[in-house]
């Protein structure tokens, strides 16, 4: 078993090194971000039967009702967290038993990031116990989401919102330089990103990868919001935004 670091165990029970481990034994891959959701809490389960876990469970403020993906409801604490599942196109047998997958490409990797910031500032509202902390996890096979961009790239809209490998994410965040403040995002703690191997299938598309960044309800100021925090409703009601289009309308969410 990996050794438990605090503030990486869901309710305090199973560490995620032990569940993302377990997890890509039979599921290397998953037909959609449900399945994944599904396949996690049935793991975690499976590694922490005293941990109750609760899909799309609401979180009502005073004006709004957002949805939290999995709730995990230990006896002494509990873990709220947003999953994420971005995927290129791929096609393959995988998995225990072994399954035929056809995964979509979504192509907008600015809003997988977008959308995956997002998850840590509603996070950072969501976790207002002392006994609770959450977890914004990604699972992708897009190279392009955890690799360095390459020298002399020109700067994209999403720069501020770059989620690859070894990068830190604090403060503010402007997408297009300020230009469309409704994508603004502001985060409330510091969060360096680790990618790390989950599963690798051979072949273009065939190497997947997770990231975990995990919130700690210390930091918390409540009753505080900013422009662009990720307040707006989602699940059914989820906002638009913005794609590295060369105009400012806005597109639809991320498929799933």
């Amino acid at each position: 078993m990996a050794s438990k670091n605090s503030l990486r165990l869901l309710a305090g029970r199973a560490s995620l090194d032990d569940v993302m481990e377990e997890l890509c034994r039979d599921r290397p891959v998953f037909h959609s971000e449900a399945d994944l959701q599904h396949s996690f809490a049935k793991v975690l389960w499976e590694l922490a039967p005293d941990v109750r876990s609760r899909l799309e469970v609401p979180q009502r403020g005073s004006d709004r009702t957002e949805y939290l993906d999995l709730q995990c409801l230990g006896p002494e604490s509990r873990t709220a967290i947003e999953f994420k599942y971005f995927t290129r196109g791929w096609t393959g047998e995988a998995g225990s038993p072994v399954e035929d997958f056809i995964l979509k490409a979504h192509g907008a990797t600015d809003l997988a990031r977008l959308h995956f910031v997002r998850d840590i500032a509603r996070l950072e509202r969501f976790c207002r116990r002392p006994d609770q902390n959450g977890l914004a996890l990604m699972v992708t096979n897009e190279v392009s989401l955890w690799a360095l961009p390459g020298p002399g790239r020109r700067r994209t809209r999403d720069h501020d919102f770059r989620i690859h490998h070894g990068r830190e994410l604090a403060g503010t965040l402007l997408w297009a330089e300020g230009a469309y403040e409704a994508n603004m995002c502001s985060l409330r703690g510091e969060y360096p990103l680790k990618w790390e191997p989950y599963s690798d299938q051979g072949g273009p598309g065939g190497e997947f990868r997770y990231l975990a960044v995990f919130v700690d309800s210390s930091g918390q100021r409540q009753g505080q919001s900013s422009v662009g925090d990720g307040a707006s409703p989602v699940g059914h009601d989820a906002p638009q935004f913005v794609s590295n289009a060369p105009n400012l309308t806005p597109v639809p969410p991320m498929p799933q």
